[in-house]
């Protein structure tokens, strides 16, 4: 079998199953999160995924990813809820994209491209203690009553009210449920009633069932890797989607004493084995991890010498048989016994979330 030069599989089965996962820990709907081209994983083959395991509505940041969605003939509902200053909904409304809304403009802007008979679906996100997008609450009063008369008018229509957490502490979560649950209260107050009220990311989706209210948005955990520190994927009953792999480039036999990569921040202190990994910086090989970055070689875990460089990175095999052309498992699904992307979040100081997020468009991504 030809190992590819580099290249990313995605599991679209194990994306399934993590939503399949998440339905029956919450018992409520799953909105699939998306948005970053699904974290690196494929917007759209990722979304079909999800869908198929039943996730019931996708989440992007941009408008611009879910006409991308629709483009790609992905007709399930999706909400996308980070817009520029000024930004004009036509494009949201003319393919049926919802639109959260953080500030009385944007409703308008809302409102300016419904056509007739075709109302804006919105969800209102208030602002309840994260201090980023969101209705502020001394606005509250000024746009659930102008929400409410748009959409008595049907120019609206107010598919749901979300936040979110900002998972500092449960203490800090639960004060921000209850700054929403103010919130509800106030739309309900100008007769405001969503179909759906979502707040729970992955993390409040697993540990504090009373954020799960109508629906959860699941982002990391859909691609099967853990939001926590101290829990891994398998622990969460999560399975990883993606594995990062490549193909030995060049195996060289070097003294002790030979200096690798820029800066010879590395010299090697024996004779050895040193083989070049063709994936770099570009490929969204985290720079900062020089030195401590893990791999697998033949069921071998080893960890990268010197320098990471912009193509490419050179790993110590010690007096191990390697050949160009043998696999590379940069990271995986750990329970294989390959490293994992919060291995690699670890050596670079990250998240895991990052890891898999950066992975440069050169990486082709291959389902599996």
């Amino acid at each position: 079998m030809t190992i590819p030069f580099r290249e990313a599989t995605i599991e679209l089965d194990a994306i399934s199953d993590n939503v399949r996962h998440f339905r029956r820990l919450t018992g409520v709907q799953v909105i699939a999160v998306v948005k970053a081209n699904a974290y690196g994983h494929g917007a759209a083959a990722a979304a079909v995924a999800a869908l198929a395991g039943g996730a019931t509505r996708l989440g992007v940041a941009e408008i611009a990813e879910a006409v991308e969605l629709r483009r790609q003939g992905i007709t399930a509902p999706i909400v996308a809820w980070l817009h520029a200053p000024g930004e004009r909904f036509d494009h949201a409304a003319a393919n049926g994209i919802e639109v959260g809304i953080s500030s009385f403009d944007q409703l308008e802007a809302a409102a300016a491209a419904a056509g007739v008979d075709r109302p804006v679906g919105v969800h209102l996100k208030f602002e309840t203690g994260l201090s980023r997008n969101g209705i502020a609450p001394a606005d509250w009063t000024r746009v659930l009553a102008e929400a409410a008369r748009l959409e008595r008018i049907g120019r609206l229509r107010i598919v749901g009210l979300f936040s979110h957490l900002s998972n500092t502490s449960p203490e800090d979560d639960r004060a921000a449920l209850a700054k929403f649950e103010q919130g509800v209260a106030a739309a309900a107050s100008f007769g405001i009633h969503p179909e759906i009220r979502h707040l729970a990311a992955t993390a409040a989706a697993i540990d504090l069932p009373e954020t799960r209210l109508d629906a959860v948005r699941i982002g990391i955990g859909l691609y099967g890797l853990s939001p926590f520190d101290d829990r891994t994927s398998a622990a969460l009953g999560l399975r990883p989607a993606m594995t990062l792999r490549g193909a030995v480039a060049a195996v060289r036999r070097v003294p002790a004493g030979t200096g690798v990569s820029y800066g010879y921040d590395h010299r090697t202190d024996r004779d050895t084995t040193l083989v070049l990994v063709p994936l770099g910086y570009a490929d969204g090989v985290p720079r900062n991890a020089s030195g401590r970055l893990p791999v697998s070689i033949g069921g071998r875990r080893f960890t990268n010498v010197g320098r990471i460089a912009m193509d490419q990175f050179v790993v110590d095999v010690g007096d191990t048989p390697v050949a160009v052309g043998d696999e590379v498992v940069l990271f995986g699904d750990p329970t294989l016994g390959v490293p994992s992307a919060m291995d690699w979040a670890d050596a670079a100081g990250t998240i895991d979330y990052e890891i898999v997020t950066r992975i440069g468009a050169r990486v082709p991504r291959r389902a599996s």
